[in-house]
């Protein structure tokens, strides 16, 4: 079945730089669109951007410029390159399929001076 294993949150001090990765498993993945979300504390799900099958991405407002979603076809991954934390990132974030809600544990996040 669809797997997709967060990894690489932690503490950070705001102005930081992380690099999550999701691995993937259980369905094709060169020919899905995928996204990260995230979800802060005490919030709801919140898109963060997503990637499609020709690599082409999109953000939301609040980290274009700061974010870069990429992905590797042959290792079945996706990363989200995260610069300029700010303490309003704090959150987990999730990997998922464009057309689907989160399904993995997701991984925590928190930017903190």
């Amino acid at each position: 079945q669809v797997q997709l294993v967060e990894s690489g949150g932690g503490l950070v001090l705001p102005g930081d730089s992380l690099t999550l990765s999701c691995a993937a498993s259980g369905f094709i993945f060169s020919h899905n669109s995928l996204k990260w979300v995230r979800q802060a504390p005490g919030k709801g799900l919140e898109w963060v951007g997503e990637i499609d099958t020709f690599g082409t991405t999109a953000y939301a407002d609040f980290v274009k410029g700061r974010f870069t979603i990429s992905r590797d076809n042959a290792m079945n991954t996706l990363a989200l390159q995260m610069n300029k934390l700010k303490p309003e990132d704090t959150g987990n974030y999730y990997c998922a399929l464009a057309g689907e809600t989160p399904r993995g544990q997701g991984t925590q996040v928190t930017v903190s001076s």
